[in-house]
């Protein structure tokens, strides 16, 4: 859904569908942080990742990262899932041919074109230092702009100062998850239809 239109698998079947832009559905989603990097630009990717943990609201990041192991489908006989039903094996052993990382450092404002492992060419576009990111509207044309001249925008893109406490809406617990028991976590067939019952 997220391949671009054009691209071809690994068993050479061309994506006719046009992509899904992940974040442009955050953004109609209504989510409050909306943000997309790349995974070889860790100066920027770093501070996003830990701005949208500490934001309060619904947080979505977008990182575009070169996989070596991409084409993992449905259909194929090579993917996880058909293997993991299929598999009469000795051991649980995985290797993947290593490459080297692609990193890039490019200037708010720039476009950077990175060639990946296989070739084909990325464009990322950082939002510059003046771009708006409390304008939701506008980064969904800011994103239109940049896909229709074939750019992935990468950067905050929208950030609403004032978010409605995500934890609070959901009703959550002030304790982390992590520090729950399972019976706390797991309240039991029961409660869980209960609560399902109520949400229709």
């Amino acid at each position: 859904a997220t391949a671009d239109r054009g691209s071809k698998s690994k068993r050479g079947v061309t994506n006719t569908d046009n992509s899904i832009d992940l974040v442009a559905m955050a953004l109609q989603l209504g989510a409050t942080f909306v943000a997309r990097s790349f995974s070889g630009d860790k100066d920027q990717m770093v501070p996003l990742i830990k701005a949208a943990i500490e934001h309060e609201g619904a947080a979505f990041i977008d990182i575009i990262s070169p996989c070596v192991a991409f084409n993992n489908h449905l259909g194929s006989t090579k993917s996880f899932d058909y293997v993991r039903e299929h598999n009469e094996a000795v051991n649980r052993l995985d290797f993947i041919t290593g490459r080297a990382p692609i990193t890039v450092a490019y200037e708010p404002g720039s476009v950077e074109v990175v060639e990946q492992h296989d070739g084909s060419k990325l464009v990322l576009k950082k939002v510059a230092a003046d771009y708006d990111a409390h304008d939701r509207l506008g980064a969904m044309n800011f994103l239109q702009r940049h896909a229709a001249v074939g750019q992935v925008v990468t950067g905050l893109l929208y950030v609403d100062p004032e978010p409605e406490d995500l934890h609070h809406n959901f009703n959550t617990v002030d304790a982390s998850l992590n520090s729950l028991a399972e019976a706390e976590l797991c309240p039991g067939s029961a409660t869980l239809a209960k609560i399902n019952a109520s949400l229709r």
